[in-house]
Protein backbone atom coordinates (compact mmCIF):
# COMPACT_ATOMS: atom_id res chain seq x y z
CA UNK A 1 0.00 0.00 0.00
CA UNK A 2 1.42 2.99 -0.89
CA UNK A 3 1.63 5.96 2.04
CA UNK A 4 2.29 8.94 -0.48
CA UNK A 5 5.42 10.76 -0.26
CA UNK A 6 7.78 9.95 2.95
CA UNK A 7 9.76 12.83 4.73
CA UNK A 8 13.55 12.54 3.71
CA UNK A 9 16.26 11.88 6.16
CA UNK A 10 20.22 12.43 5.65
CA UNK A 11 22.15 9.23 6.38
CA UNK A 12 24.80 9.78 9.36
CA UNK A 13 27.81 8.11 7.75
CA UNK A 14 27.68 9.73 4.36
CA UNK A 15 24.88 12.24 3.89
CA UNK A 16 22.74 11.19 1.29
CA UNK A 17 19.32 11.78 1.41
CA UNK A 18 17.03 9.02 1.54
CA UNK A 19 13.09 8.58 2.19
CA UNK A 20 12.98 7.64 5.58
CA UNK A 21 10.71 4.12 4.98
CA UNK A 22 13.75 3.49 3.28
CA UNK A 23 16.26 4.00 5.37
CA UNK A 24 17.77 1.81 8.28
CA UNK A 25 16.96 3.18 12.06
CA UNK A 26 19.60 2.70 14.48
CA UNK A 27 19.68 4.08 18.15
CA UNK A 28 23.07 5.34 19.39
CA UNK A 29 23.26 4.89 23.28
CA UNK A 30 26.26 6.83 25.19
CA UNK A 31 27.47 6.90 28.83
CA UNK A 32 28.81 10.56 29.89
CA UNK A 33 31.53 9.95 33.35
CA UNK A 34 32.34 13.89 34.85
CA UNK A 35 34.68 13.60 38.22
CA UNK A 36 36.20 10.83 39.68
CA UNK A 37 34.37 11.80 42.82
CA UNK A 38 31.29 13.08 41.62
CA UNK A 39 30.34 10.53 39.58
CA UNK A 40 27.42 11.16 37.08
CA UNK A 41 26.08 8.68 34.75
CA UNK A 42 24.08 10.20 31.89
CA UNK A 43 22.67 7.94 29.09
CA UNK A 44 21.64 9.56 25.88
CA UNK A 45 20.03 7.95 23.30
CA UNK A 46 19.46 9.23 19.93
CA UNK A 47 17.92 7.95 16.32
CA UNK A 48 20.40 8.00 13.60
CA UNK A 49 19.71 7.02 10.05
CA UNK A 50 21.70 5.12 7.32
CA UNK A 51 20.96 4.86 4.14
CA UNK A 52 21.24 0.65 3.17
CA UNK A 53 24.67 0.92 1.91
CA UNK A 54 26.34 2.51 4.68
CA UNK A 55 24.24 -0.07 7.28
CA UNK A 56 25.37 -3.10 5.20
CA UNK A 57 29.25 -1.64 5.59
CA UNK A 58 28.61 -1.34 9.39
CA UNK A 59 27.33 -4.27 9.59
CA UNK A 60 23.72 -3.30 10.90
CA UNK A 61 21.72 -5.64 8.94
CA UNK A 62 23.37 -8.76 10.79
CA UNK A 63 22.80 -7.27 13.89
CA UNK A 64 19.13 -6.68 13.28
CA UNK A 65 18.77 -10.39 11.52
CA UNK A 66 20.26 -12.09 14.83
CA UNK A 67 17.46 -10.15 16.82
CA UNK A 68 14.56 -11.41 14.84
CA UNK A 69 15.44 -14.64 14.73
CA UNK A 70 16.10 -15.15 18.75
CA UNK A 71 12.63 -13.36 19.08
Amino acid sequence: MGRGREPLVTCDACGRTVPRDKAVEYVKSSIVDIDQKDVVIDLTKRKVYYCISCAKHRKIFEKKKRMFRKE
